[in-house]
């Protein structure tokens, strides 16, 4: 037991990080600590843990952005304690919501009017089930005002879909009629979803860049069929657009591409910031043609924060920082320099499939690409498989998933390559000479194992 004297000598000493008594002794994992630690090794505890997660700069997994300017990155510190929902202390940041409201709405091709409807949003999850709740109660208005049932509302959507889509039919009770994959086919077919709609379908989904794939569904064909099946029948079915992938590079490099709000059956499309917008996560925003189609009923209005403020929003209190940062990018870099960005991703995600080719061990899935995302399969003569290869990859710090597609394509096993901003030609080069290096060790490794099994099923018969 140390003297009084002598813990008030030792408190006054300065002590390495590493140095600490904290370094010598677990951390709590469930509970918390009796007593509290130097902040500086908490953090150094905490840091070192966190290296054990994978390098962001080599995450090709994942669609969400990995980086960004030191300018962004600082008033995203500026803003971390501003808690959005305030708008009646944060006024300004309201006012900036606003704006970013209305320029992607106007990038979506909206009608030209003063201002439009729309609200930012934790991601595109949250924006996609906003999305469903607001047609879901313009069926039910619609319905009501015809005299008809409208207690069995259904979504029609493609296996292509992300899982959130899922989520919201379970959980706001609404039937979903999920289209199956074809082989060799992985979006919607609109003779398909022609087949599925009825009277009582609320909504259709369609997908602009799947997340299996990256690929686009035929939007201008079912909105073009759904105008056929308004004026046969009477049925008029909205589209909510998930753009949550494609929504930031299809205005930029393929401006006549019909998919957004040109189209008039387009009435809700969600976009992702934090992925080819250029935002870390997570922000998305939900945005729709006309004031009509967000019911009044599904918009509360709260004054116990100050002023009467309207939400609409499944999360109530969220940060203010990701959307300053994403007004920040779209100033920054105007249409322009979104362009410039996005020609390079997808410039680099053409070499990769170029050079992928080459090699006798693939096959591309996705050969004519319109988001910067390359999916692969092995052939079946390649002596290993795509999650073999995924695995490999992982030892040099490569985060490359393997999965198989969904009903009736569940055969398929893909490799896919998500190419982002900071993904360099450099980098593709490295990734490519890693794949290859990979590829042909796994395959000496399957035919030496062959020939072992060969030698001794040989050795077993002479004896």
């Amino acid at each position: 037991m140390l003297s009084k004297k002598r813990r008030d000598i030792e408190a006054q000493l300065v002590y390495p990080t590493y140095g600490e008594r904290f370094f010598t002794k677990p951390i709590p994992k469930f509970d918390i600590p009796e007593n509290g630690m130097d902040p500086k090794a908490a953090y150094q505890i905490i840091h070192d843990e966190l290296n054990i997660d994978g390098n962001p700069s080599l995450n090709l997994a994942s669609f969400v952005t990995t980086w960004m300017e030191d300018e962004a990155k600082q008033l995203i510190i500026e803003n971390l304690n501003k808690n959005f929902v305030d708008q009646d202390e944060y006024p300004q940041t309201g006012l900036i919501q606003e704006r970013v409201v209305n320029m992607l709405a106007r990038l979506c091709n909206a009608q030209d009017q003063d201002e439009y409807v729309g609200t930012a949003t934790i991601g595109s999850s949250e924006a996609i089930m906003l999305g469903l709740l607001a047609h879901k109660w313009t069926f039910r208005k619609r319905k009501e005002k015809m005299g008809k049932d409208f207690s069995k509302p259904n979504i029609v959507v493609g296996a292509d879909v992300h899982v959130v889509w899922e989520k919201f039919a379970k959980y706001f009770d609404v039937e979903m009629r999920m289209i199956p994959m074809k082989r060799n086919d992985y979006t919607l077919d609109v003779d398909d979803v022609r087949s599925a709609i009825d009277e009582n379908t609320m909504c259709v989904g369609a997908v602009l860049g799947t997340t299996f794939t990256g690929q686009l569904d035929p939007i201008e064909d079912i909105n073009n069929m759904l105008l056929e099946v308004k004026n046969e029948k009477g049925w008029d079915i909205p589209i909510h657009v998930d753009a949550a992938s494609g929504g930031f590079i299809v205005p930029f490099l393929y401006p006549n591409l019909k998919w957004d709000f040109r189209l008039s059956q387009v009435r809700s499309i969600n976009i992702s910031g934090h992925k080819y917008g250029l935002v870390y996560p997570g922000v998305g925003w939900l945005l729709f043609k006309d004031k009509t189609d967000l019911p009044e009923d599904l918009i509360f209005y709260v004054n116990y924060l100050g002023g009467e403020e309207a939400t609409y929003t499944l999360n109530f209190s969220r940060g203010s920082s990701m959307i300053i940062a994403q007004y920040y990018n779209l100033l920054r870099l105007g249409r322009n320099g979104y362009k410039r960005i996005m020609k390079n991703a997808i410039s680099n995600a053409k070499y990769l499939i170029s050079e992928i080719k080459k090699l006798d061990y693939f096959e591309i899935v996705n050969d004519s690409i319109k988001l910067p995302v390359v999916t692969l399969s092995v052939l079946e003569n390649a002596g290993f498989d795509v999650y073999e290869l995924s695995a490999k990859l992982r030892q040099r710090g490569w985060i490359v998933p393997a999965y198989n597609l969904p009903k009736n394509a569940e055969d398929t096993h893909i490799l896919r390559i998500v190419v982002k901003e900071n993904f360099s030609r450099d980098m593709a080069d490295i990734l490519l000479h890693d794949i290859k290096l990979f590829a042909d060790e796994l395959r000496k490794n399957e035919r030496t194992r062959v020939a072992t099994t060969d030698k001794n099923e040989t050795h077993k018969h002479i004896c």
